[in-house]
């Protein structure tokens, strides 16, 4: 299993929340170390501990998982929607554009 994409993952939320490792690994009670080797990769958190660090980042698993998971992606289709909505329909209307040509011709 790849473990440093649930660790940047797990970085990724910690940052958008403007949370230090010291701050994210006392709301999980380990230690910060611990949480540096999660986000490297280095160290796959237990389960307790993983979802200790998904209530403390308030967010879901599947969007820690996502890369792993064969069905995580729908988290970051959840995310590119949020991300399109905010766009003017001008831009959303030329990014669905790219997206159409991109998938036409990835298919065989």
């Amino acid at each position: 299993m790849d473990y440093s994409s649930i660790g940047k993952n797990i970085r990724q939320c910690r940052q958008e929340r403007r949370l230090s490792q010291e701050q994210l690994a006392e709301r999980v009670n380990v230690s910060a170390n611990y949480i540096g080797m999660i986000e490297r990769g280095e160290k796959a958190p237990s389960l307790e501990t993983f979802l200790a660090l998904a209530n403390a980042l308030e967010t879901s698993a599947d969007r820690l998982l996502w890369e792993v998971l064969k069905v995580g992606y729908q988290e970051k289709s959840s995310q590119l929607s949020q991300q399109l909505a905010s766009l003017s329909p001008k831009d959303r209307q030329r990014i669905l554009a790219v997206v159409d040509t991109l998938i036409a011709y990835s298919n065989p």
